[in-house]
């Protein structure tokens, strides 16, 4: 099974095909639109790995942009004692829910690939006699 290390938000990832991510939020893009990261930091699978210095030129992954959304409320307290001093505050962070479709290798090969996804099925009455 083939991997590939991308950058994006600041943070790292290891991804696979087929695997479903939360990352930071990707502004002005719509759901079901693909997305490229052209920064990928390493690839491989289980006998080879490439690694860039810092980045791997040619190589991408290719994701598919599921949803934007927001995360749970992360409240933030703050109490100064013997001062009837204190703060609330909320705090909702957004992020984007993405599939990645395609890993490429620098040369532009596909390394691996993720199945099609099918919309749900719709159940057909059966007439019996």
């Amino acid at each position: 099974m083939s991997f590939a290390v991308i950058k994006t938000g600041g943070k790292q990832y290891k991804v696979k095909a087929g695997e479903i991510l939360k990352i930071e939020k990707l502004d002005s893009l719509k759901p079901n639109s693909k997305i490229e990261f052209k920064e990928v930091l390493a690839y491989g699978d289980n006998k080879t790995a490439e690694l860039g210095n810092p980045k791997v030129n040619g190589a991408k992954v290719e994701a598919d942009l599921i949803k934007n959304g927001k995360n749970r409320t992360v409240l933030i307290f703050k109490k100064r004692r013997r001062k009837n001093s204190r703060r609330k505050n909320g705090h909702r962070q957004e992020f984007s829910l993405i599939r990645i479709s395609k890993i490429f290798a620098k040369d532009g090969k596909v390394l691996s690939e993720a199945p099609k996804v099918s919309s749900p099925l719709k159940k057909k009455e059966v007439k019996t006699k």
